[in-house]
């Protein structure tokens, strides 16, 4: 019963404060379906009976994109052997693996990139048609991206509702015009954006400038990128997505897998050299909070986090990552040569890090200050808004909604902060879950988080604290476009909309919700 039996424990990995969700008395019904069909569960892997570190990390290809160029990619169906002892699974991804191509672009030069729908005319994974911006007379596969964490123009962000359909495509161009980060891209299509990224549809986005390679970071060989995601897979290797067991409407509230992969491998292992190493690690998964360490808590050092680098280094031994977020990370393997640490989310061992014998030649240094990153005061903020994280209850045949400030998708936009200016978003989270809220367009700072009486803002819509203002931790406190909402508590956003005017949105980063109401537009104006 291997990973059945380890369900519960894998939903504790959610986040420092996460719960399973229960629906909340809140007064709404939404009971549309009175009985749940008999579901049917194929045979799902057990992977404990698959040998550990056998396959190396997988490598993406690399794309320089260049002044005056465009970088085509296809979007396509392939095949993508998982582990060694596992015939080849059926994946979409962008290129011909899962992740796709890691892009690499320089600070203030635009890249331009043709994003090519040459997917099937059917999807292989099941379709809900009561969600929002996936009804029946939409086109089963259709596809948008979106540059996570990227500065760009409303009509070059991926806004959901501006997909293609196979044998079309798209130009996008991303003006670098920010400094640089780890970046990534995914689909991000109304209604089915939890499909399609579970199908393969991501990649990362490296953006580089001077200052930053100005440090002496580690570079080369000795930088790698980890995309972390997690699947269930069958006895025969292939994807599975759950489902409600209610036939016409399938959609489940979240997904965790029985399998973690590391760069689209499981249980990898990567041969080091017993010397400093960066790695660009990004949570791609759709529901899956991952915790991270080193076996037997060895420390490493974190540099930076969603959209850049921190003001300076932060020693760790542990870290909490939400989908959606990026954290630059320092290995140093001296003292290991000839011996191997396997990296961990909780108990599971995600990959293996084999050290070579003997010596190395190391001339990488990480500076104590890397990069000014001055605190945004609160007194700049011209405005400040109150937005809750519902959450209401069903019937039980059905799953609960989910919804942002009480709002369904196609209401109002009823955010319009101006161009250049300040903002505080106070999210007041009124469930049981963590939730990751990500803005596009834009970067922010936590300032704080801070308990508050739930039963009473419910009761009464007044808000009483519990407890003191808790500032963000050292490697929180640089420049976010993702962070933890925990549940019981107000966290606070400070936000400058620098860049661009247009309609943007901001939502969960837990893909389950983000395609079922939990996203909103925001649109900002001159």
């Amino acid at each position: 019963m291997g990973w059945l039996a380890g369900t519960g424990a894998l939903r504790a990995f959610a986040g420092p404060m996460h719960m399973a969700m229960q629906p909340m008395a809140k007064g709404k019904s939404l009971c549309t379906h009175a009985i749940a069909d008999q579901l049917t569960v194929p045979r799902l892997l057990d992977p404990s009976r698959l040998a550990p570190f056998v396959d190396p990390l997988p490598l993406p290809d690399v794309l320089h994109a260049k002044a005056g160029a465009t970088l085509r990619i296809a979007m396509q169906e392939s095949e993508q052997r998982l582990h060694r002892d596992l015939a080849p699974s059926r994946v979409w991804t962008y290129g011909k693996t899962m992740p796709g191509p890691t892009i690499e672009a320089r600070s203030g030069e635009a890249a331009h990139v043709e994003w090519v729908n040459s997917l099937p005319q059917k999807h292989f994974l099941p379709i809900d048609h009561h969600i929002c911006g996936a009804e029946a007379d939409k086109p089963e596969v259709r596809g948008v991206v979106h540059v996570h964490g990227a500065r760009v123009p409303a009509t070059d962000d991926g806004y959901p509702t501006d997909w293609f359909v196979p044998g079309q495509s798209k130009r996008q161009t991303y003006p670098n015009k920010q400094d640089a980060a780890t970046l990534w891209y995914h689909d991000h299509t109304m209604g089915i954006e939890r499909l399609n990224l579970y199908a393969g549809l991501f990649g990362m986005y490296l953006l580089r400038d001077e200052h930053e390679l100005s440090l002496g970071l580690p570079s080369g060989e000795f930088e790698v990128p980890l995309i972390l995601t997690d699947r269930l897979l069958t006895e025969s290797g292939q994807l599975y997505y759950p489902v409600s067991g209610v036939s016409d409407a399938p959609w489940v509230p979240e997904v965790f897998g029985n399998v973690m992969l590391v760069n689209g491998a499981l249980m990898p292992y990567l041969n080091v050299q017993p010397r400093r190493y960066r790695f660009r690690v990004l949570n791609a998964a759709n529901g899956r909070f991952f915790h991270l360490s080193l076996r037997g808590q060895r420390p490493f050092t974190q540099i930076g986090s969603d959209q850049g680098l921190l003001a300076a280094p932060v020693q760790q031994t542990s870290l909490f990552l939400a989908p959606g977020e990026r954290a630059d990370l320092i290995v140093d393997f001296a003292g290991l040569g000839g011996g191997a640490i396997e990296l961990m989310s909780d108990a599971l061992s995600l990959m293996q890090f084999k050290v070579s014998a003997g010596q190395a030649s190391d001339t990488s240094h990480v500076p104590e200050k890397l990069r000014d990153v001055p605190r945004v005061a609160e007194s700049a903020a011209s405005n400040t808004r109150v937005l809750t994280i519902d959450e209401y209850a069903d019937c039980v045949s059905t799953p609960m909604l989910m919804l942002l400030d009480g709002k369904h998708w196609h209401e109002p936009v009823s955010e319009k902060p101006r161009l250049g200016s300040t903002e505080i978003w106070s999210f007041v989270n009124l469930t049981e879950d963590t939730h990751p809220i990500h803005l596009h367009l834009v970067r922010f700072q936590i300032l704080d988080r801070r308990p508050f009486d739930v039963d009473q803002y419910l009761e009464s819509k007044t808000i009483r604290y519990t407890g003191p203002a808790q500032p963000p931790p050292a490697h929180e406190a640089g420049w976010k476009d993702t962070a933890q909402v925990y549940p019981g508590m107000i966290t606070r956003y400070i936000i400058t909309f620098e860049g661009y005017t247009g309609r943007y949105v901001w939502h969960c980063h837990l893909l389950e919700h983000a395609s079922n109401e939990m996203m909103r537009p925001f649109e900002v104006v001159a």
